[in-house]
C-alpha cells in the first residue's frame, strides 16, 4: 500500500517554496514601507544650489589661508589655529557626519580659552569613518576632511 500524500517529502517541499517566498516578500514589503532612505535627495535643484554655496565657503577658507590642528582624546577636542585665526568670534562649530548613517551625525561647539585654543567635548564619538567639518557660527567659511575615529594623531586641517 502506498503512503498518503501528506507523509511524503515532495508535496511539502513544493508547498514550502511559494509559502517561504510569500513570507519573505511580506517582510521586504514591510521594510520598504516602514523605513526611510536618508541618502536619497528629493530636490536635486535645491541640493545643487547648496553645493555651490558650500564650494564658495571652502574657497573663502582657502582665500583666508586658514590652517589648524585638531586633537581628539577620549571625547575631548582641542583645536589650534596656525593661520587665518578668526578675529570676529569666540566659538567654532566642529561637525561630524557619518558616511552612511545620518542618525549618528553630531556637532560640537568649541569655545576659545585664555591660551587661544578652542576646546569642546562630546560623548557621541563612535569609531569609524567620518567627514569632519570646521566652520564658524556665522558660516562664512568651511573646511572639510575625511577622518577615522578614534584618531591617534593630530588631524591637520587645510582648505
Amino acid at each position: 500500500m502506498e503512503e498518503p500524500w501528506y507523509k511524503q517529502f515532495w508535496p511539502w517541499f513544493l508547498i514550502a517554496v511559494p509559502v517561504i517566498t510569500m513570507v519573505m516578500g511580506g517582510v521586504l514589503l514591510k521594510l520598504a514601507v516602514s523605513t526611510q532612505d536618508s541618502l536619497v535627495v528629493d530636490d536635486y535643484y535645491k541640493e545643487g544650489k547648496a553645493i555651490n554655496a558650500s564650494l564658495a565657503r571652502e574657497h573663502e577658507a582657502k582665500r583666508r589661508n586658514i590652517t589648524a590642528d585638531v586633537t581628539i582624546t577620549e571625547g575631548a577636542v582641542a583645536l589650534e589655529f596656525h593661520s587665518g585665526i578668526p578675529q570676529e568670534g569666540t566659538a567654532i562649530r566642529l561637525s561630524f557626519y557619518h558616511t552612511t548613517q545620518q542618525t549618528k551625525d553630531f556637532a560640537i561647539l568649541l569655545s576659545r580659552d585664555a591660551n587661544g585654543l578652542y576646546r569642546g567635548y562630546s560623548d557621541a564619538m563612535v569609531a569609524g569613518k567620518w567627514r569632519m567639518t570646521l566652520e564658524p557660527v556665522d558660516e562664512s567659511w568651511k573646511i572639510q576632511k575625511q577622518i577615522w575615529l578614534p584618531a591617534q594623531d593630530t588631524i591637520y586641517l587645510k582648505p
